[in-house]
């Protein structure tokens, strides 16, 4: 049986054992009736030109966990952000771990989706936000909206602070041969509230394992909501992230994204604008090496006037990786005074490797600031040899100038703690002793 046929019939199982509201049934029904018309994506369309999902179809997958997986503390908290006390709402192969976990209604709400898709405390908020933020038509996230049951609930009331930044991890055990996880995100900063959050999805041993995940973001007037995507996968894992993000006027959402493992990660993130005066940044890091493939596909829909937005990605590539990047910026011709700017620089470390890049820019206002570009390239070879001659050794001189090269995206990293951590993982992919720790 073909995947796409496996996971319509086995919705009516999933319907009887999840009972939901009669509002929130036929959202998934609508949903469903979408992927079975659509599919999944495939390289005929032009948004998945460079990255085909046929491997990954082709596995007999679990769609739900056949045994109650748990996990020692021990296992997992090399994969917890140390240094920092935080909120964490973890999960093993999608099941809620309440074990590893730390969640929170103290000020802020942080905890299941499940919770709030089904109790009448949060009905208000699933009403007005659930499905509404995301693209609708777009096959993979009408998947996820047809099986969503669990993820991360967050909200944020108005004039609140999160006094502690909330770690959302997704532990894939490899206790069952293959497995297909649909995670769930909610997120709602109210007005003039601020929260930081950090997302991972991480096998513990090497098994196929496909995570559907869509996250929803809603950004009201003037809040603050500072996001971070850590991908460090092994290569047998493959991660589909389609994030929505919605903004209202004078906010500021930035989202990180740290791609640096995994076997396929594709990278879906969606801005649209609904006020004016705000802030939207896009930041990535991208270092692979073997035969790993990350897509990095950003769109940034400016319909009001007087906003900016600012995209920055680098890529590091070696052995017979491949990365794409498809950025486009769409300015809509009330959108007067736009500020907006896209970059993607890479660099290739081995003649096998590949990169696709096309920044997009669709201008329909006639008063703005709009620029795009993209660089495909090796080190600087003077740059290199003028390191060298100080004595520093080809490797240690090659890992300095591509950790010079990432740096101003890691510039913009909020929490030091973070920052610490990457810069190991940058240190360990390159496989050298930076030398210095910030």
């Amino acid at each position: 049986m073909e995947l796409k046929d496996k996971l319509l019939n086995s919705y009516l199982a999933f319907q009887e054992d999840y009972a939901l509201r009669e509002e929130l049934h036929q959202t998934r029904l609508d949903a469903l009736k979408v992927f079975e018309a659509q599919g999944f994506p495939t390289k005929r369309q032009e948004a998945w030109k460079y990255t085909s999902l046929a491997q990954l179809l082709q596995k007999d997958y679990s769609l739900f966990p056949k045994t109650s997986a748990t996990s020692e503390l021990r296992g997992v908290k090399p994969y917890f952000l140390a240094d920092v006390d935080t909120y964490k709402i973890v999960f093993i192969d999608g099941v809620y771990s309440p074990f590893l976990s730390d969640t929170t209604h103290d000020g802020i709400d942080a905890c299941l989706m499940s919770a709030a898709l089904t109790k009448p405390k949060y009905r208000k908020i699933v009403e007005t936000y659930f499905n509404k933020v995301v693209d609708p038509t777009e096959s993979l996230t009408a998947l996820n909206t047809s099986y969503a049951k669990e993820g991360a609930y967050i909200y944020i009331p108005k004039n609140t602070v999160a006094q502690k930044p909330i770690e959302i991890i997704h532990f894939a055990t490899g206790n069952e041969t293959a497995i297909w996880l649909q995670p769930r995100n909610l997120i709602v900063a109210d007005q003039n509230a601020q929260v930081q959050i950090i997302e991972r999805h991480q096998s513990l041993k090497a098994h196929e394992v496909v995570t559907n995940s869509v996250t929803e973001i809603y950004a009201h007037r003037e809040a603050f909501v500072d996001y971070y995507k850590l991908q460090n996968d092994l290569d047998t894992a493959a991660l589909i992230d389609n994030t929505y993000i919605t903004q209202e006027t004078q906010s500021h959402v930035s989202v990180h994204t740290f791609s640096f493992g995994g076997k396929l990660t594709r990278n879906n993130l969606n801005f649209k604008h609904k006020g004016s005066h705000l802030n939207s940044t896009l930041n990535g890091v991208t270092i692979l090496e073997g035969n790993q493939h990350v897509d990095h596909y950003t769109l940034v829909h400016h319909s009001q006037p007087n906003c900016e937005s600012h995209q920055d990605y680098k890529g590091v590539f070696s052995g017979r990786s491949h990365g794409v990047f498809n950025g486009k910026i769409y300015v809509d011709e009330i959108a007067q005074k736009t500020n907006a700017f896209q970059q993607n620089n890479n660099i290739l470390l081995d003649d096998k490797t590949t990169v696709n890049t096309k920044p997009q820019l669709e201008i329909f206002a006639d008063d703005v600031k709009c620029s795009h570009g993209c660089t495909v390239g090796q080190l600087d070879e003077e740059a290199l040899f003028y390191l060298r001659t100080r004595g520093i050794p080809k490797k240690e001189a090659k890992a300095l100038l591509t950790y010079a090269f990432a740096n101003n995206v890691l510039e913009s990293v909020q929490l030091p703690a973070l920052k610490r951590r990457i810069n190991g993982v940058i240190a360990s992919k390159l496989g050298v002793n930076l030398g210095f720790n910030l």
